[in-house]
């Protein structure tokens, strides 16, 4: 349903975004440029399907077999739902940092702040991930056009990479957000050649298998043919799949970070909904299409290979295509997708950062907020980001060759140490959204309604509630701890650790809004939804 509520500027030249901040309390600061195939690339190289599929494709298929392409559609058809309602909020409030916007004006500063924590915390740890992850490709790349002898494992080589990365990124960010929609804009292309692509490619070749081995589980459920040697004692459906779905949940999100640069985006109201659906939409279809063309391309003998950390993605492509040239080209298409993803998932951040500044929920606020008047961009906030995750990067130095047992608590060997972080990436995030889901319940019980030009209508609130109802499942599947010999200790959680490092993002964020009692300041820039009140500009720059 596309129309506009009370007072909502139907204007497509920028200037109603202007007079709607205006209505916010705050003026526009931000370069207001990106339309909507724009606004929708951050979105999509953000989900990245290249980027999930290439870090997540054995985990998936080692734990469910075939059938585990079946669980997609849950996990999209789940998150697509969130993205409706995320859709309708962001249409009435197409703010920078979004989640922690709409957490604080539908519920209160607390809250939202609360919520700011998570995803902001959250997305920090997903850049490094992204930024210590490129290597893997980079280096065989690397290694072939110029003869070089990188080591894709060697923790110093991550972590250089990982700078170098890192610095990239976040110049193309400081220099303006036109410059990110185009790396992003690039990446779309990148993706589907790296996607679609790749899926008619396999198919030229010619598969291997028939549509039925899609449905099929190789025996994954059994320990004796698990090829990652874990066991679901012979159940798939109320076993391997709670686990294989997690392949999935690791990949769809990200689509709201169309939504995060709001404020950047002409005619927001009506853009930024678009954007949060179809970068979704889009990024489920090619997924799909990939993953069941590399399962049916897998040798007719390769299960076993193909489903191992010692197989993947790069054992199906290379059984496939004998082309040095083209193997070449494909790894470079997969280093841009994780460049153009790391590109957007620090945009995002970023606007968290300036958003939580602006209203001067941060020590040192005054720096985070700064916009450059060159660029246009919060520079302060971009550098602060790229310091934070290369902080975070070092982490790659530890990998403890023994357990270490601390009380009931066991942190696994040979597990490292970034790896258990960037668990909290995602579980970070869930809990965010969820967190918006219930906001945005607990905001209609008290009388809101959306006045954003994108409206659900009668359907809002039976999707929020089946939205929220999704979203807690799988929070529950991805942190509850079930021992380090479970397939989802062995491999996702690693037991208690996930849900200790969401303990301990939760307690320090506690602690901080005890001390320096951010919500106070926060609750100043909160200005009623009224169009008879005439806003005065309370966040402007310095």
């Amino acid at each position: 349903m596309d129309t506009a509520g009370p007072g909502v500027p139907a204007v497509n030249d920028g200037s109603g975004d202007s007079a709607l901040m205006a209505r916010f309390g705050y003026t526009q600061e931000l370069n207001r440029t990106l339309r909507f195939f724009q606004n929708f690339a951050i979105g999509f190289t953000y989900l990245s399907p290249v980027v999930g599929i290439y870090s997540l494709f054995v985990l998936g298929l080692g734990t469910g077999g075939p059938a585990y392409l079946w669980l997609m559609p849950v996990v999209v058809g789940g998150q697509l739902l969130v993205a409706l309602i995320f859709a309708e909020i962001g249409s009435s409030y197409p703010l920078a940092g979004a989640l922690f916007q709409w957490g604080k004006n539908l519920v209160g500063p607390s809250y939202g702040w609360f919520v700011g924590w998570a995803y902001g915390w959250a997305l920090l740890a997903t850049i490094a991930a992204i930024t210590t992850g490129v290597i893997i490709y980079a280096a065989p790349l690397l290694n072939d056009l110029f003869g070089t002898t990188l080591n894709s494992t060697d923790p110093n080589t991550i972590f250089i990479s990982s700078l170098v990365a890192l610095a990239v990124m976040t110049l193309v960010n400081s220099v303006g957000v036109r410059f990110t929609a185009g790396i992003a804009s690039i990446g779309v292309w990148a993706e589907i050649l790296a996607t679609i692509g790749i899926a008619i490619l396999l198919a030229v070749v010619g598969f291997h298998h028939g549509l039925g081995y899609l449905f099929s589980s190789q025996g994954t459920q059994y320990a004796h043919s698990n090829p990652l040697g874990v066991n679901f004692n012979g159940n798939w459906l109320l076993g391997a799949a709670f686990i294989a779905i997690l392949a999935h949940v690791w990949i769809f999100y990200g689509f709201e970070s169309a939504a995060d640069v709001g404020e950047e985006v002409i005619d927001a109201g009506r853009t930024v909904p678009r954007g949060i659906i179809w970068s979704l939409l889009i990024g489920g279809l090619t997924s799909f299409i990939l993953v069941g063309s590399l399962i049916l391309a897998i040798p007719s003998s390769g299960f076993a290979k193909a489903a191992s950390f010692a197989g993947g993605v790069p054992y199906i492509v290379d059984a496939n295509v004998t082309s040095r040239a083209l193997r070449d080209i494909i790894l470079l298409l997969v280093v841009y997708a994780f460049f153009s993803c790391g590109t957007s998932v620090q945009a995002a951040a970023t606007r968290v950062i300036f958003s939580y500044a602006r209203d001067e929920a941060l020590p040192a606020s005054g720096v985070w907020r700064n916009v450059s008047r060159r660029f246009q961009t919060p520079v302060n906030a971009i550098l602060l980001s790229a310091v934070i995750a290369a902080l975070f990067s070092i982490l790659v130095h530890f990998t403890p060759a023994k357990p270490i047992t601390v009380a009931f608590v066991t942190y696994p060997a040979n597990v490292n140490a970034l790896v258990v972080l960037v668990s909290f990436g995602v579980s970070g995030i869930y809990i965010a959204f969820q967190m918006v889901m219930l906001a945005s319940l607990i905001a209609r019980w008290r009388g809101w309604r959306p006045d954003g030009p994108f409206q659900l209508g009668a359907w809002a609130i039976p999707i929020n509630i089946v939205a929220l109802i999704y979203g807690v499942l799988m929070i529950i599947n991805i942190i509850i701890p079930t021992g380090l010999s479970s397939p989802r200790g062995a491999l996702f959680n690693y037991d208690w650790m996930t849900l200790l490092v969401v303990v301990l993002v939760g307690v320090v964020g506690l602690i901080y809004y005890l001390i320096g009692r951010p919500a106070l300041r926060v609750g100043r820039y909160i200005v009623p939804r009224d169009d008879t009140i005439a806003a005065q500009p309370a966040g402007g720059g310095e």
